[in-house]
């Protein structure tokens, strides 16, 4: 799960950083315009290394049979956890259909070629040319995408489809642009099997091929192995052609060179020879994995329509609790004894077993959490400003308490179910390493609970909650 810095810390970094500016700005002034553009240029040519140079990308090892094949079981073992949970579920018959076209992949001999690349690079000629030599390679399906990199492409993630396939021909047309780059990085992290074929090599003299080849073999070192990086001409420009007559003339005319994708052909000749089993088994696996994700976002939706109902009922339960009993400070551990039972409330929709002595051990961790990020303080502060403009529910005593313990108790709640959600259907959370975790997890959630909006609309329900049990309390005078 992908983590956004919180705001509170971006807004704190941001001021520290304007106040070390002011004050450092100050001691640069005998220095000179030259030393301060210098610098300048320094930090920016930093900056444009970092994004050229590319991280190392963590390729997944070779898939075999039976890796494979624990995969396929674990999207079994996973539609029929959902069919338990959630026996409606429409989408369990198409889900089981596609788990048995799986099964059938693991013996396919027809392999799936995709040409992919940006705008003007040639791909749909280069492909008509890799179809007309299919006979060389065998049984073979070409598809092309559409271009990439456009504008209202420009944001978007590797397409799914192209994960999909069992070798992706990535067409470029020189140095390697860093769109391009960080596009062949998502493939080469998804495991995906990549030719990185440099076209119109007619543009450059002979002398300049060779260096072109050898920056993109470079610039993907760690990615791809050199070998994989090929330079072709599928169109070639005309040429001008003179030919000097007996009589001293000269006659020019246009010719059309010859194609020449022999070093693609030879390429991929060798790897369909050698590699033809391990390219059904990656992309297959892919799919597995591409299934199983997409059962465990249904399987997510049901248990956390299960789950908000316990959240709401601990958040008000723990408000009660913390208004009839009010502290001058709020103790968020005191509110342990209810977070604990949530934990183990949660757990049993998440397939997590706890005891109520490890639910209140794991409450305890998150409450230290909350803590050390400064969540209370903050949260407390918030509410109490908000609870000014209503004077009447402000002197209340115990109000600032009752709803700070009721928001801190969803915090707590929101975190465990969001944790959940983002490991494996059947994780273990008693290890000491994922409860590490749960510190990165609570400030995603604090930041998506902390904008106002929310948080006026459940300090006025905490409220009106809070005031209907004291009113409920008060006698009601019957006589006339």
């Amino acid at each position: 799960m992908k983590l956004q810095r919180p705001i509170l810390w971006g807004g704190v970094s941001l001021s520290l950083g304007l106040w070390l500016f002011d004050s450092f700005s100050h001691s640069l002034e005998g220095v000179g315009e030259v030393g301060v553009l210098g610098a300048i240029a320094l930090g920016t040519g930093l900056w444009w290394y970092k994004q050229r140079s590319p991280l190392p990308a963590k390729v997944s090892a070779p898939v075999d049979r039976e890796t494979l094949s624990k995969a396929i079981a674990g999207v079994k073992e996973a539609i029929a956890q959902l069919a338990t949970e959630a026996e409606n579920c429409e989408a369990i018959g198409e889900l089981r259909s596609q788990q048995e076209q799986l099964s059938a992949q693991l013996d396919r001999q027809e392999l799936r070629l995709l040409v992919t690349g940006g705008k003007a690079v040639g791909k749909t000629k280069l492909m008509q040319l890799l179809q007309a030599s299919s006979q060389q390679f065998g049984k073979l399906t070409f598809t092309e995408t559409e271009a990439l990199f456009s504008k209202t492409d420009s944001d978007r993630q590797v397409k799914p489809n192209l994960t999909l396939e069992d070798l992706v021909i990535f067409v470029t047309t020189g140095d390697l642009t860093s769109s391009e780059l960080n596009h062949l990085q998502q493939l080469a992290i998804a495991n995906v099997r990549i030719l990185v074929v440099v076209n119109k090599q007619d543009q450059y003299l002979e002398t300049q091929k060779a260096t072109i080849l050898q920056q993109v073999r470079n610039c993907l070192e760690g990615i791809l192995n050199k070998d994989d990086v090929v330079g072709v001409c599928a169109a070639p420009a005309p040429v001008k052609v003179r030919q000097y007559q007996a009589d001293g003339s000269v006659q020019e005319k246009m010719e059309q060179p010859m194609a020449n994708i022999t070093g693609l052909c030879d390429r991929l000749s060798h790897i369909l020879a050698t590699e033809k089993s391990a390219l059904v088994f990656a992309s297959t696996l892919r799919a597995a994995n591409g299934l199983k994700a997409e059962i465990k976002t249904l399987l997510n939706q049901v248990r956390r329509d299960r789950a908000m109902p316990m959240i709401e009922q601990s958040q008000w339960v723990a408000a009660a609790a913390a208004f009839a009993n009010p502290v001058p400070a709020l103790d968020l551990l005191s509110t342990g004894a209810v977070t604990g039972q949530l934990v183990v409330d949660l757990g049993k929709i998440y397939q997590q077993k706890f005891s109520l002595e490890q639910g209140q051990a794991i409450a305890r961790t998150l409450a230290e959490q909350m803590v050390k990020l400064g969540l209370v303080e903050l949260s407390t502060q918030a509410i109490t400003s908000i609870l000014k403009s209503n004077a009447i529910t402000f002197v209340a005593g115990g109000a600032v308490q009752g709803i700070s313990a009721a928001y801190l108790t969803r915090l707590a709640g929101l975190s465990l179910l969001e944790y959940f959600q983002a490991q494996e259907l059947t994780s273990d959370l008693s290890s000491g390493d994922k409860l590490a975790q749960l510190s990165q997890t609570i400030k995603q959630v604090f930041e998506q609970n902390q904008r106002m909006a929310f948080l006026q609309s459940f300090v006025q329900k905490a409220s009106d909650r809070l005031m209907s049990s004291v009113n409920a309390k008060i006698p009601v005078n019957t006589q006339a």
